[in-house]
């Protein structure tokens, strides 16, 4: 599982990170807004803890932005006790949860996991096309190289690469892999596309998923 941590204070950051990482997450690390959004436009995350006061872009307008980007992963804002109209903010503007600081281990180890579970998978089966696999005991996909995925980059993959043989319409990806999440579209499955297009080229995957944004998608194989 993957987060993104933005949180400005360092110890906090630190300290965080690597409670984060005793409980096996994938974590990058933040110390801005700008920074965040930068790692969001390279890679896809299963949740995201966005402080609220950071420099350069504050919490509340870094979540705007990814919603705005149709980024729909869950979102938990880090807020002093008295910023009880940024709290209102934030969940008006699509934060999933919301933690006061100072806060504990645990609480926050809750808040991700129940996050987490609402974007669990649906696939467990092992999958393998040309020089391609799915591991689903480590999420991730594997040829020449191994990565890591996300949850909905890993549903999403997982679904095309079992229906390999026919188109797959954005409405029928919307369906299946964002059921649950009314505000997902037709570019929150480009996005979620250009992320596996970029990290099957990562791995030197011999597929490809071709298609553009709003129509099918289909799974091409190439040469070794």
């Amino acid at each position: 599982m993957r987060i993104l941590l933005a949180e400005d204070t360092k110890d906090l950051n630190k300290n965080v990170t690597l409670l984060l990482k005793t409980q096996d997450y994938d974590v990058d690390s933040a110390f801005d807004g700008e920074e965040a959004l930068e790692y969001l436009k390279k890679d896809s995350y299963d949740c995201i803890i966005l402080d609220i006061m950071m420099p350069k872009k504050d919490g509340i307008t870094v979540l705007k932005e990814l919603r705005e980007r149709h980024i729909v992963t869950p979102v938990i804002l880090l807020t002093a006790k008295a910023e009880v109209n940024d709290r209102v903010e934030g969940l008006d503007s699509g934060a999933d949860d919301y933690l006061s600081k100072p806060f504990a281990s645990k609480e926050l180890l809750a808040r991700v996991r129940a996050l987490i579970r609402r974007q669990s998978l649906t696939t467990q089966e092992d999958i393998s096309i040309g020089n391609v696999s799915l591991a689903p005991d480590t999420q991730s996909i594997n040829s020449k190289s191994s990565v890591r995925l996300s949850n909905k980059e890993f549903e999403l993959i997982s679904i095309i690469m079992a229906n390999s043989d026919i188109e797959l319409s954005t409405e029928h990806l919307l369906e299946h892999v964002w059921k649950t999440e009314p505000d997902a579209n037709e570019d929150t499955v480009w996005l979620y596309i250009s992320y596996l297009k970029r990290k099957l080229e990562m791995v030197g995957a011999n597929i490809t998923i071709t298609g553009e944004k709003g129509q099918s998608f289909k799974l091409i194989i190439g040469d070794n």
